[in-house]
């Protein structure tokens, strides 16, 4: 039968599945979402378990760029004229001092070290760059809103046009130094001055096809609308070797400025970038190489180090010079240390240029990216937790059942499907079967308990509301978690709040000796997935709570008991599911 090869459609699926299960392992340990993908991308690459064909990784470069394309066009999206004139006046002198800060850190650092003078500016050039997709991408994921995350965006912009223009000169200044044709790098440096001012032109005209399509098409045809133009506009970029990401850059610009649809253009794309930005970064994790890091030996060291100080430095003197936020002073840097497609493109043209010099700069470029890649989001994630510009939901890991749960909720579902009268009965219990029978044990959270306790309790529930309670165990409450969203990381006020403060008032209560189809009637008027259950004698001490689930198994296991029982006697009780919860 000869060779097999697995093909690329079942490596994309294998690709999407690694990447589903690194999204949920993401979760658990509380691991952005972008460092999982690369992470097992990474593992399933050639420098780990070498599950994917190298020559399937190539074919998914143009999906790649157009991920990146898709991303950028988002960014762009963001810079009405008004907020950059806003943010333009504080976050010029942070971008001015960032940028000279990495680049003569880095420069400095790896000249006292041995590198030679063009090496070392190069390197420090390209030490500029932000990875736009992994920076914006982290900060989307969750969802983070304050001055940090403003002014990230507007900085990793202004980081990757910087890098671009600064490495052609350093770069044409080499060259000519060097003897290499003078006018050949003049030449060079001319046409990269072209190829943005072509770029620009292209994104300002997409952006503009956008806008008047969308005033007048149905929002149904406006994905099509979106899909064609970036898809057109890359392959041009791409005919002309002309940088892509400043066109889709500007394109979101331009959408900003001329749309009154701007929020909903960027809705209706999301329904494909989500999709995109994952294979987006499991593809990118395969590309990255454990091996070239090993490899940078101490002068690849001394550039992650030099540039993350820069980085950070940069950010922390402009800010606390101009009176900025002490949060964006502290953790303004940690957000732009991700690093990768700018930087290995342009240490690419190095490479193609000057063979021996590029050579050397492409292995650093390459073996870093490994670092800063994983790191990068870490960093950020870290930065948005201390800065509390996370929402309390999008920090802490909650899932409503266990594994268990929802396979015997998945086996409830299909049984009820078989039974052919089940929608038209209501659901009913045998009469001695009582809401003792249903209980789980809860000791609740007392109304005292801090808000870490809160969050630790959270973390360790597969509920969606928490009965509060006093000293006497009586129910004061209950804190439901879809509403906690509303609740920031504001460490200031955290120190004061407490469970009794987060909690509302508790809408059904249950008592042990009720009947089963009291909680039947209770869960048919409420959305919580657990009501609490408490004692009848005083002081009505909380025992536990009933949850949904387990009521909708039992009346289901129940139904099936009694057919079998009246097998024959052509009087069968039926079961009706009960109504799921809103928030399930």
């Amino acid at each position: 039968m000869g060779d097999f090869h697995i093909h690329i459609t079942s490596t994309l699926g294998l690709l999407l599945a690694a990447s589903l299960a690194a999204g949920v392992l993401a979760d658990l340990v509380h691991l952005p979402k972008v460092t999982a993908y690369l992470l097992v991308g990474l593992l399933v690459g050639p420098s780990a378990l070498n599950l994917v064909e190298a020559e399937h990784v190539d074919l998914f470069e143009p999906l790649l760029q157009l991920a990146m394309a898709l991303v950028l066009f988002n960014l762009g999206c963001e810079f009405t004229f008004s907020k950059v004139r806003r943010i333009a006046r504080h976050c010029l002198p942070i971008s001015i001092a960032e940028i000279g800060f990495t680049t003569g850190a880095v420069a400095l650092c790896l000249m006292i070290f041995g590198a030679s003078l063009p090496k070392s500016i190069l390197l420090g050039c390209l030490a500029v760059a932000t990875a736009p997709a992994t920076t914006i991408l982290v900060l989307k994921e969750f969802r983070s809103e304050g001055p940090v995350t403003e002014s990230t965006g507007f900085l990793v912009a202004l980081n990757n046009f910087a890098c671009i223009v600064m490495f052609e000169i350093a770069l044409f200044v080499t060259t000519a130094s060097q003897d290499i044709s003078a006018f050949s790098a003049l030449q060079n440096f001319g046409q990269l001055m072209l190829d943005i001012a072509g770029s620009i032109f292209l994104g300002i005209a997409g952006g503009l096809v956008i806008s008047y399509g969308c005033g007048f098409l149905a929002m149904k045809r406006w994905l099509v609308l979106l899909v064609a133009a970036v898809t057109f506009l890359h392959g041009v970029d791409e005919s002309f070797d002309i940088p892509y990401m400043l066109t889709f850059l500007m394109m979101g610009v331009t959408v900003a400025n001329t749309s009154d649809y701007k929020q909903k253009i960027v809705d209706e794309l999301d329904h494909l970038s989500g999709l995109m930005a994952v294979l987006f970064f499991v593809v990118h994790g395969t590309h990255l190489d454990a091996q070239a890091f090993l490899a940078v030996g101490l002068l690849g060291g001394i550039y992650i180090a030099a540039r993350m100080g820069g980085k950070w430095l940069g950010v922390y003197v402009a800010a606390k010079m101009t009176r900025q936020p002490k949060e964006l002073r502290r953790w303004g840097g940690s957000c732009l240390f991700s690093q990768a497609g700018a930087a290995i493109g342009l240490s690419t043209i190095a490479a193609h240029r000057m063979p021996e010099l590029g050579g050397e700069i492409q292995t650093i470029i390459l073996g870093s990216v490994v670092v800063f890649e994983i790191i990068g989001p870490l960093f950020i994630r870290k930065a948005l937790l201390e800065t509390g510009e996370i929402p309390l939901a999008q920090a802490i890991h909650h899932t409503n059942r266990t594994p268990m749960e929802q396979l015997n909720a998945l086996i409830d579902r299909f049984r009820t499907g078989l039974d052919s009268e089940s929608n038209q009965a209501t659901p009913t219990f045998e009469t001695n079967v009582q809401v003792k029978d249903l209980l789980r044990k809860a000791k609740g959270i007392h109304q005292g308990a801090d808000f870490d306790e809160v969050i630790s309790h959270i973390e360790h529930s597969h509920d969606n509301t928490y009965p509060v309670v006093d000293d006497q165990l009586q129910v004061v409450g209950i804190i439901r978690y879809q509403l906690l969203s509303n609740v920031l990381f504001d460490h200031s006020a955290n120190k004061l709040v407490r469970a009794e403060d987060l909690a509302s008032a508790a809408d059904a209560l249950l008592y042990l000796d009720a009947p089963a189809s009291r909680a039947v009637e209770l869960f048919n008027e409420v959305s919580d997935d657990c009501i609490p259950v408490i004692t009848r004698e005083e002081p009505n001490e909380l025992c536990g709570v009933v949850r949904r689930s387990d009521v909708m198994h039992a009346l289901i296991t129940q139904n099936r008991k009694q057919k079998k029982g009246n097998k024959g006697k052509g009087n069968e009780p039926t079961v009706a599911a009960m109504d799921p919860p809103s928030g399930d």
